[in-house]
């Protein structure tokens, strides 16, 4: 079981040094080869905690990974930080099911993957390794990863997010970060912007020897990073065999999963279990008004070349969905010289179109759809009425996007993904309440506490005493120099600490 890369196949890695990689040397992403050979026995693990399902699925997917300290790996992610003990919760909700993503330290389901990241970098890492992670984020992906990756020895993180580009309460959890190896930069751009830089940094041969120089190399804490996306394949499970323990289905029963949709990771997971043998029938990927995704789904042309739009659901801000690079490599025949190919047309000319037949075997599997503002208002209106439940803006969208869905006449049992609490975004949420928007955000989450008797998570209620660091927003293209300063920051500290230690 060796990783390869999705336009090299002659890239061989195993999982550990896909890791700790990051993303291969020519800007493919790290796959594994012949997904559909490993099978998880669903009937082993009836009545399994979280924690037993994440080690089967981690055990066949990082195969190259001690046992023992994997196990070890996954009680650490998991045991102190998260509010419920089921980790992803299923909820029933009206006629359809809610997996709630969002119980972990950020409040959003960026937490699964980047609690459990950290421990599996620690384990691949060598004893003299120095490793800078970089992360681009639309909102919720900074805010993880600086919180998993705080003070992790032999690492230092920087993330970069757009500036006015995410919500008030995203930007001041990351801008409260208290962790010696942390480091955040607003950029004056989109996510895209960020995203595209980042992982040119990554294939920049005169970048990597200056940061060489400093005995550091680089890795990536977005979902580009393999280890990111297998902790999220295992909610998969869990959530399924929530619902055959409840006895809401019968093992083997098929369900859809609806996922709120930006970098197409957490829909991909979603692939990944069903490669693995869970009867997942349809994934439907749902998009917010940067709906390049949806329109894929329906025509295979890929084209990012229209205006970007800010919506109520920053995190889905995204025109270029890297995670979709891994699914064109599997309905490809796993072919990465056409992969390769339509890299270098969207690099190019900012657009590709797939075969038919490539087509044909993307829609067996996934239907798409998006949904506009004005819809994520009457989602969360009237799933708040209806129901008595309280979504934030990307749920909304999946909301949305799964009803247009169930339109068509599908009848097999649906789990949406909520992938954030509502009170991340309590001025959207607020106002598609037609509830009196004013005051800062954290007096609206306060107005929403009093309407809805939803608790406030902890780790929100206190960043309104915390102060943000000072913003210094930087240009996309000074992000090179901005890595290169923190890792000599964040390891020349690191090497006085160990000094001191060694005396």
């Amino acid at each position: 079981m060796r990783y390869t890369s999705t336009r090299d196949q002659r890239v061989t890695k195993t999982s550990q040094q896909a890791i700790k990689q990051g993303i291969s040397e020519e800007g493919g992403l790290f796959v594994l080869p012949h997904l559909t050979d490993y099978r998880i026995a669903l009937q082993d693990l009836l009545g399994a905690d979280y924690e037993t399902i994440a080690q089967h699925v981690l055990m066949t997917l990082l195969p190259d990974f001690n046992t023992a300290s994997l196990k070890k790996a996954i009680h650490l992610a998991y045991r102190q930080n998260f509010s419920d003990k089921r980790i992803t919760p299923i909820r029933k909700v009206g006629d359809f099911h809610v997996l709630e993503l969002f119980h972990g330290p950020t409040s959003a389901f960026k937490d699964v993957g980047l609690q459990l990241l950290p421990q599996l970098m620690r384990l691949a890492l060598d004893l003299e390794d120095r490793i800078m992670i970089l992360a681009a984020t639309s909102g919720d992906t900074g805010t993880a990863a600086l919180q998993g990756f705080k003070n992790v020895p032999q690492t230092g993180i920087t993330v970069f997010y757009p500036d006015h580009g995410v919500s008030p309460i995203q930007e001041q959890q990351m801008l409260t970060t208290t962790g010696k190896n942390t480091r955040v930069f607003p950029i004056a751009g989109n996510f895209d912007q960020a995203q595209s830089a980042v992982k040119a940094l990554f294939t920049d041969t005169g970048f990597a020897a200056r940061l060489q120089a400093e005995q550091v190399t680089l890795s990536a804490a977005n979902s580009i990073n393999i280890g990111r996306l297998i902790p999220q394949v295992v909610y998969y499970f869990a959530a399924y065999l929530q619902l055959v323990n409840s006895h809401a289905i019968q093992l083997g029963e098929p369900v859809n999963f609806t996922v709120p949709t930006g970098n197409f990771g957490d829909v991909l997971a979603g692939f990944y279990a069903k490669a693995l043998g869970l009867p997942i029938h349809k994934l439907i990927a749902a998009a917010n008004a940067n709906r390049e995704i949806a329109d894929f789904l329906d025509t295979g042309i890929y084209d990012r070349n229209r205006p970007f739009l800010k919506t109520v659901a920053p995190s889905m801000d995204i025109q270029i969905s890297s995670n979709l690079e891994r699914l064109l490599y599997y309905k490809s025949g796993e072919d990465s010289a056409y992969v390769a190919m339509l890299m270098k047309d969207l690099a190019k000319t900012g657009r590709y179109q797939v075969r038919s037949d490539v087509l044909a075997a993307i829609q067996a599997d996934f239907a798409g759809g998006f949904a506009t503002d004005e819809q994520v208002a009457e989602a969360i209106a009237k799933v708040w009425q209806q129901d008595g439940y309280l979504m934030d803006p990307h749920t909304a969208v999946g909301y949305s996007v799964m009803q247009q869905y169930r339109a068509t006449g599908d009848t097999t049992p649906n789990v949406l993904l909520a992938t954030a609490s509502p009170y991340k975004f309590p001025r959207a949420v607020t106002k598609a309440l037609d509830l009196p928007v004013s005051g800062d955000d954290f007096s609206l989450m306060k107005q929403l506490q009093q309407v809805s008797g939803l608790a406030i998570p902890a780790n929100l209620a206190r960043l309104a005493g915390m102060t943000p660091q000072p913003k210094h927003v930087i240009a996309p293209a000074a992000m090179g120099t901005a890595i290169l300063d923190a890792a000599k920051e964040v390891f020349d500290d690191d090497s006085r600490v160990r000094s001191g230690n060694n005396r």
